[in-house]
């Protein structure tokens, strides 16, 4: 065997395909990530829907000043980390629609992604149980009350508003989850390990 042979033999082994998928494969590919993009973006429409009404609520109402700033600085912590998850999902978001979606490594990239990012969803929905527990300490504060709580009736509702809030926020995070981006999931993987076989 001569280096020429030697060369060529190395080069067919390194620069191996991945096999590409189909036209009509991408097909039924693209329709259930349109819909996780289109049900991206109507989420993300209405988040900010959501902030610009709940900061206008705090600010039209007749409760004293210090009320309503404590209220605009939870209200602003909670989109600065609202932000900070949608970045994750707006990556993914953009990787959806990459051209380069044609090989079945590029889809099992795509598949990594989307676990990923239902960590990212459920984490986002926990990562709002101070904010609750926040909320809760600035109702108790300023509400009036003919009587004032005991200590032990505060520590009660505030464990409670934990316990509550994270099985809440976690059950709504998978069935939100599940609703607006698993069933297209699953579909999406049923399709490639269909391509596959």
């Amino acid at each position: 065997m001569n280096i020429d042979e030697l060369k060529n033999t190395w080069n067919d082994d390194v620069f191996e395909e991945t096999p590409e998928i189909s036209i009509e494969n991408k097909n039924k590919i693209s329709l259930p990530l349109e819909r996780m993009r289109k049900n991206m973006r109507k989420e993300f429409f209405s988040t900010i829907g959501i902030f610009i009404f709940g900061f206008a609520i705090v600010w039209l109402c007749g409760a004293p000043f210090k009320f309503k700033f404590y209220l605009t600085i939870l209200l602003a912590s909670m989109a600065i980390v609202t932000f900070f998850f949608f970045s994750k999902f707006f990556k993914l978001y953009k990787d959806m629609s990459n051209p380069q979606m044609k090989t079945y490594d590029g889809l099992k990239d795509l598949l990594h992604q989307f676990e990923l990012n239902k960590q990212y969803y459920l984490s986002f929905y926990l990562s709002f149980i101070p904010f609750l527990v926040c909320e809760i300490i600035i109702v108790l504060e300023f509400i009036p009350r003919p009587q004032p709580l005991s200590d032990l009736k505060i520590a009660g509702i505030l464990i409670g508003s934990v316990l509550f809030g994270l099985f809440s926020l976690y059950l709504l995070g998978k069935y939100w989850f599940q609703k607006f981006y698993g069933k297209y999931i699953v579909t999406i993987e049923n399709l490639v390990i269909e391509f596959q076989g």
